[in-house]
């Protein structure tokens, strides 16, 4: 089967047929988001990143046991570029896959990914429930406490932030960046919209 370049209306509708879980389809977004803006940031293909953040965890609802195996076996199925596939497959690297990231975007994917849950988590315990007005320093205090957010694994973060040679602040400062592009559709708009 010949490949396509995909569009975002098909990813998002693919996501949807995949993903009924509310707070799963925020994370698809959060990370479309971020990738959109680590690409503009960086010069790449926003479109392409941004749509391999909204599917990268595409089959995480329905087949959490065979995560990223069956995305790719779906991707295949719909004739998706292989560069596409590779880089959702290397944000399980070391967890659900051996392909380790290599290219910009795959590291990106696999720094961010979590991030976002952590970022959301400090948002949601802000009294303005909101990304809008969240400081790095935020993420900082609450990326120290061990317990808060305990399921995000803060090791994978750390390891992607060494495999792009950034600093952590940096790293949640994109992220919340990223984050604030996609405020409303994530529902982290808050109170501050009042301010806005």
């Amino acid at each position: 089967m010949e490949t396509h370049t995909p569009t975002r209306e098909e990813a998002l509708t693919l996501l949807k047929e995949f993903n009924k879980s509310e707070s799963l389809i925020k994370h698809a977004l959060s990370v479309e988001g971020v990738m959109r803006y680590m690409a503009r940031k960086r010069g790449e293909d926003e479109e392409k990143w941004g749509i391999i953040g909204l599917v990268h965890d595409l089959d995480y609802e329905r087949y959490p046991q065979q995560h990223c195996q069956k995305t790719k076996e779906i991707l295949e199925e719909r004739g998706w570029p292989e560069k596409y596939i590779r880089a959702i497959m290397s944000h399980g690297w070391g967890l659900v896959t051996d392909v380790e990231p290599q290219l910009e975007m795959e590291k990106v994917l696999y720094a961010i990914d979590e991030l976002t849950g952590l970022v959301t988590a400090v948002a949601l315990v802000r009294p303005s429930k909101s990304v809008l007005d969240m400081k790095v320093k935020s993420v900082g205090k609450k990326w120290k406490d061990k317990s808060f957010a305990a399921g995000v694994d803060r090791a994978v973060i750390e390891n992607g932030a060494q495999m792009l040679g950034m600093d952590l602040k940096d790293l949640f400062e994109d992220v919340i960046m990223g984050m604030r592009e996609v405020a409303s559709e994530i529902d982290l708009v808050g109170t501050v919209a009042d301010e806005a």
